[in-house]
């Protein structure tokens, strides 16, 4: 009997054999059928290019909703002139309600201060220098513990004669809410038709090339060789239309980097958006769905072909 590890070295020299032979094999037969698997190659470019816009898209989107619902209070302004006394009182009392996680004090100066600093950094003239007194109330900013609470923490700021206005931005929390639950439910459904495309092409590319070869198919085993033998080059053949088309996919994606981001920063500049990890998460998307459908494609093809 052989020793162990011998029969180990024996047995990965002809794994590595084998997938030399599938690679080869695949690499071929790939250019056989030059007219359909660019066809393939495309089609799954453009899937992913598709893919690729959504992800970056819901990504804004997302950053947006988060920032929205960390934000999510009720800002009461008060009365100029009202005495520190009264501003403590009411700061006390909104505080002490169940429903408040805490309540911050804003300055006049403050909010002035708040206010030219947005201003400059979305790149906009300040015109409150122009002004000699400073136009913006104090406020209480009250933060919630969930949002459906701002009806009953609102009818209590209310009620207090110091405070001159009550706002909230509840109603634009659920419209960040709803825009992004349309665009992910649009953005699936679109991504699963052209999914089904992609997968019905790799399919009849791969048996084109499947039938291409039913001679010698016929002959492998003929003479013993297994249905993996014969499965794997064609589907490594799947996985080079995924990889080209992932390849393709990213290089655009590269040349496009610069003015998509600006583009990204520009549309979401009210946001403090963090895009560090777009670029990572978008190429493991691209690869990971690119080689996953050419593979898949491939396989069920064989496989129909082979369990007739």
């Amino acid at each position: 009997m052989l020793p162990a590890a011998l029969r180990c070295g024996r047995l990965g020299s002809a794994l590595i054999s084998f997938l030399a032979f599938s690679l080869s094999r695949a690499w071929r037969s790939f250019w056989r059928n030059a007219a359909m698997s660019l066809a393939a190659t495309a089609t799954m470019t453009l899937m992913l290019l598709l893919l690729s816009g959504f992800w970056i898209v819901q990504a804004g989107m997302l950053a947006g909703l988060q920032f929205v619902e960390q934000k999510v209070q009720v800002v009461a302004d008060l009365k100029d002139g009202t005495p520190e006394s009264a501003v403590s009182t009411l700061q006390s009392k909104i505080a002490a309600m169940p429903e408040v996680i805490d309540v911050a004090y804003v300055s006049k100066d403050e909010a002035l201060r708040r206010y030219q600093e947005n201003r400059q950094a979305r790149g906009e003239e300040d015109q409150t220098s122009f002004l000699g007194v400073n136009p913006l109330p104090a406020s209480l900013e009250v933060r919630l513990r969930k949002a459906d609470d701002f009806d009953i923490v609102t009818t209590a700021l209310r009620a207090d004669p110091n405070v001159q206005r009550v706002t909230n931005i509840a109603k634009l929390a659920d419209q960040v809410a709803t825009i992004s639950q349309v665009l992910r439910t649009v953005g699936v459904a679109l991504l699963a038709v052209i999914g089904a495309i992609v997968l019905f092409i790799v399919i009849n590319t791969i048996r084109l090339a499947v039938v291409g070869r039913a001679e010698e198919i016929e002959i492998m085993r003929l003479v013993g060789a297994s249905d993996a033998f014969i499965r794997w080059p064609f589907v490594f053949e799947g996985a080079f239309v995924g990889l080209i088309g992932a390849g393709v996919t990213l290089a655009i994606l590269a040349g496009a980097a610069d003015p998509l981001s600006r583009f990204m920063f520009d549309f979401f500049r009210i946001l403090p958006l963090s895009l560090g990890s777009i670029a990572r998460d978008v190429s493991l998307l691209v690869l990971g769905a690119g080689t996953g459908l050419g593979i898949l494609g491939a396989w069920i093809s064989v496989r129909t072909y082979l369990i007739r």
